[in-house]
């Protein structure tokens, strides 16, 4: 894995103007503020400004760092009291998690088919491609706040076209059709796939076990809408902590429950620290190894909107493969001794001990040998 390749100012002059694409002029003519950076503390008070083209009770704020500039952003949005956003219609993707409050969107398309369905804080949807859809804050008292990942970045650089982008008057009826139940909670699994346009509750959803990734934790996957985006929610039990990986850009990790801090790091340099309580978004930086630890007296769980990640020929993602055999998951085996003694530290604070030690046994007999 490659770490960034400083060059001189020279050099970079040369480049500059090549730095600059389609769709960060398209958010610079926004007016919003853009936090570029792979740690949020906390999205649901994270500072907003009015966003006029979304409406009058609309504020918000890109989050958006220099790798997902070219394959998926972020937002976050927020409706006042009583009020509603402008309709939207676009032929990039968008996937969506409530942060608070309540309300309803409505979808529809150009032939005319149209459905409305309700929201409340922990659900997660999809926007289907190229359809028209309006939000609308169901609280006479609260706000409604929500943060959205899209592929809008791949879309407007290519086309390079807003009228095209926005305002194309194409269905894609496989996507959407208007069907009455398009928006229920139904779904159809498929290993740890779940097939559904909607999630009620994010933050009670079942899980299945997920071995594999280290702990004991949960793990199921999401298709919405039949898009694109890739997401899964990740829940690992107290006293653990999965296994460090690395993949591609654009994972946007949203703490749903739980505390703890994640350690991320190019390889060959020395880890960086970021805690984490409900709330927080971490962006791991294109192929730098993180590792979640729960270090709560709760269970911890996350939410990750993904832009991309390696897979092999089985349809396996690498970042699930021990590096022994050629993945870029590291086992407990060969993590840094320090990672257990910084957990143990995190674990005393609530006055817990670590949980990991049969984790740690059951790995042995199932490592696959080190690499030449």
């Amino acid at each position: 894995m490659q770490k960034d390749a400083p060059a001189s100012k020279e050099l970079a002059d040369k480049f500059r103007t090549e730095k600059d694409s389609s769709y960060l002029r398209f958010v610079r003519n926004d007016g919003l503020d853009i936090i570029s950076a792979h740690y949020v503390q906390n999205l649901r008070t994270v500072e907003l400004k009015p966003w006029p083209r979304r409406g009058p009770g609309a504020k918000g704020v890109y989050i958006n760092h220099e790798a997902s500039r070219f394959s998926n952003d972020c937002y976050v949005c927020e409706i006042a009291p009583g009020q509603k956003l402008q309709p939207m219609h676009h032929l990039y993707e968008e996937m969506l998690l409530i942060l608070s409050g309540r309300g309803s969107t409505t979808v529809w398309n150009n032939a005319g088919a149209r459905i409305t369905f309700e929201w409340k804080a922990g659900s997660i949807f999809a926007i289907p491609l190229n359809c028209s859809y309006q939000h609308f804050n169901g609280s006479g008292q609260d706000v409604v706040r929500f943060v959205a990942v899209t592929n809008a970045p791949t879309v407007i650089n290519r086309y390079d076209d807003l009228n095209f982008i926005f305002n194309c008057p194409y269905d894609f009826k496989n996507r959407f059709s208007g069907e009455p139940d398009y928006f229920s909670s139904k779904g159809e699994q498929d290993g740890f796939l779940l097939r559904t346009n909607f999630v009620p509750d994010a933050v009670n959803l079942p899980l299945i076990s997920a071995k594999e990734r280290g702990a004991g934790g949960g793990h199921i996957r999401f298709n919405m809408a039949r898009g694109t985006i890739a997401s899964h929610i990740s829940q690992f039990p107290i006293g653990t902590y999965k296994k460090a990986h690395a993949h591609g850009p654009g994972a946007h990790v949203i703490i749903l429950s739980g505390e703890g801090y994640s350690l991320m790091w190019p390889e060959g340099e020395e880890p960086q620290r970021f805690e984490w309580q409900v709330g927080t978004l971490v962006v791991p930086p294109n192929m730098w190894f993180h590792q979640h630890f729960n270090s709560g007296p709760a269970p911890a769980r996350y939410l990750a909107f993904k832009h991309w990640s390696p897979r092999n020929a089985q349809g396996v993602p690498i970042s699930w493969i021990s590096r022994r055999l050629g993945g870029t998951q590291i086992d407990y085996a060969d993590e840094h001794p320090k990672v257990r003694q910084l957990f143990a530290e995190a674990l005393a604070k609530h006055a817990l001990a670590p949980r990991m030690d049969d984790v740690y046994d059951a790995e042995i007999p199932n490592l696959p040998p080190r690499a030449a």
